[in-house]
């Protein structure tokens, strides 16, 4: 779907919320393409490319606590991350 500067700006929830439900929204600038946006899948990547065969745990890796979430976890998203995949 493309979509003018005006036009998202206008209707950004609207656009945010497509994105959100897995729809690519090309946003363009006097009919001229300058920005993409789209869905973000979030913690499910490293379990959808380990299903595709792009990427495995290490031999004896220990299971993966599951997402605390911000308020209950002492590290930032980032770091935590990198802690889990250096295991």
């Amino acid at each position: 779907m493309e979509v003018s500067v005006s036009q998202f700006r206008a209707q950004l929830k609207d656009y945010l919320t497509k994105a959100k439900d897995g729809q690519d929204i090309v946003i363009t600038d006097r009919g001229v393409p300058i920005a993409r946006l789209t869905g973000v899948e979030g913690a499910s990547l490293l379990e959808q490319l380990e299903r595709e065969g792009l990427l495995s745990a290490p031999a004896g890796a220990r299971p993966v606590a599951p997402n605390l979430g911000p308020e209950r976890s002492s590290d930032s998203a980032i770091s935590g991350l990198l802690k889990r995949l250096r295991r």
